[in-house]
């Protein structure tokens, strides 16, 4: 028998033989000993990813200008005006999203290291160690995605990704594996998962089978693999079709008569957050840029329901920007997490690249319909492909709001010459003092592979920048 303690505030566990052990419990340790306590470690309801490292490189974000104008370049400006000449690895000292991407991923392989170990029922211990894997494979996702180039089937096998954790080690220092060696180690927790994982889990912080499925569409689709997306979102679907309908919600009277807190919300799978529970407290500092304003027009309820456009405090008059101005308590908005409505989406553009137009915009009003307050619900059927993938992006751009979904999309259709986009953003709209200028995102910049933090790089020399910038040690 061992007895494993979870140190409180971080995952280092230790094992103790029963000779060693004096059965006192160490002050601010928790003894994990079960197959269910393991199963219990899963749910983590404070997850974060926060996207301060690369969010001014979608087109959808904003800055307001005092942020930029005579201050010293940091990182958000950098990325903010495009700046492909300043240094950016010696400004990112550390990464919070690098850190708990890893710190999250060392729980995971805690789980699946000594859940075996444990007492009680092996259904409960295959079922933690498969929810564990799903996670891992996510935070996998998330990290490859972030600090890679996105994946390309012509060179992912020798473009280089990110390091592998596929145990528990706080010491390691891993190979950098390439790009393709990490969607392989993703694909392979997600069916080694899928078998043992419940339609209804324990709680919302434990992952569905729906959630899985549509997670191994995503990588599917980010892979190009267009048949087996579909039918991996098809059956997520099949477990799970709701949309929270806006529409009927704006008669009720919306977030200040009805509130939709995080468990309440029906199309939610995963819950996780870009900073923590609470992070739409602070979502003034969330502002669209006018390309996005614009797109969302003025009769859709994601727009009308939750954003601020007039503030004279958290916006630039005139800059035809706006905010995310609802508190999390009121309602719960999935933005680094998956919902039924990325699903859809999935679909859709599988359609699309199948030059299936008419199922493709069909997908995409089954969602407008629970989104669009009046005027045109149902958009016209195009004619070419490239016009449906366009459909497809722009409610991509709308629906998933804030995280990192726009900068993985960018990242990922760059690489299709077709639906590569080139960003220009003009800079200041409203200040009169300074010089107005242009700058442009081309979409072979290296800026869309984020450096490694310098913390990251100095523990380890095996691990190295996927861009030809420098490091300065």
């Amino acid at each position: 028998m061992k007895h494993i303690y979870i140190i409180l505030l971080s995952i280092l566990l230790t094992v103790s033989s029963c000779e060693d052990y004096t059965d006192i419990t160490p002050k601010g340790a928790l003894v994990i000993e079960t197959a269910d306590q393991f199963h219990e470690m899963v749910s983590l309801p404070n997850r974060g990813y926060p996207v301060n490292n690369f969010q001014y490189l979608s087109d959808d974000q904003w800055i307001r200008e005092a942020n930029v104008i005579g201050r010293t370049p940091n990182i958000d400006i950098i990325n903010f005006t495009f700046d492909e000449n300043n240094d950016r690895v010696s400004l990112m000292k550390t990464s919070s999203f690098y850190n708990q991407a890893y710190t999250y991923i060392n729980r995971w392989n805690t789980i699946i290291s000594l859940v075996d170990q444990a007492k009680g029922q092996q259904d409960i211990k295959q079922l933690a160690k498969a929810e564990a894997k799903i996670y891992r494979a996510y935070d996998h996702f998330l990290l490859v995605n972030t600090y890679a180039k996105a994946y390309d089937p012509q060179t992912a096998a020798s473009d280089g990704g990110i390091c592998i954790m596929d145990k528990f080690d706080l010491e390691a220092q891993p190979e950098k594996a390439t790009v393709s060696q990490v969607y392989e180690f993703i694909q392979k927790d997600i069916e080694q998962a899928i078998p043992f994982l419940q339609e209804k889990p324990l709680d919302v912080y434990h992952p569905s089978l729906a959630f899985a499925y549509a997670f191994k569409a995503k990588v599917h689709l980010f892979k190009r693999e267009i048949a087996q997306a579909k039918q991996a979102a098809e059956k997520s679907l099949s477990l799970n079709n709701q949309i929270f309908d806006m529409v009927a919600y704006k008669v009720q009277g919306g977030p200040a008569v009805f509130a939709v807190p995080a468990a309440n919300n029906v199309e939610v799978l995963s819950y996780m957050y870009m900073t923590g529970y609470n992070e739409m407290n602070f979502a003034q500092s969330s502002i669209i840029s006018p390309e996005l304003r614009i797109l969302f027009g003025t009769d859709d309820a994601r727009f009308n329901l939750f954003f601020n456009s007039t503030s004279a405090t958290n916006l630039d008059q005139g800059s035809n920007t706006a905010y995310w101005a609802t508190q999390y308590t009121r309602y719960f908005y999935s933005t680094v997490g998956m919902k039924t409505t990325e699903v859809y989406l999935m679909l859709a553009e599988c359609y699309a690249r199948e030059d299936k137009f008419n199922e493709a915009v069909n997908v995409l009003n089954t969602i407008r319909a629970k989104r669009i307050l009046s005027g045109t619900i149902n958009l016209q059927v195009p004619t070419t492909r490239k016009e449906t993938m366009e459909l497809v992006v722009n409610e991509r751009r709308k629906e998933l709001l804030l995280g990192f979904n726009r900068f993985f999309d960018l990242k990922r259709l760059n690489n299709e010459s077709e639906y590569a986009k080139t960003i220009t953003r003009i800079f200041p709209l409203v200040n009169k003092t300074v010089p107005q200028k242009t700058y442009t995102l081309h979409p072979n910049s290296r800026l869309y592979i984020v450096p490694f933090p310098l913390s990251a790089l100095e523990k380890n020399p095996k691990l190295t920048l996927n861009t030809n910038e420098t490091v300065p040690f």
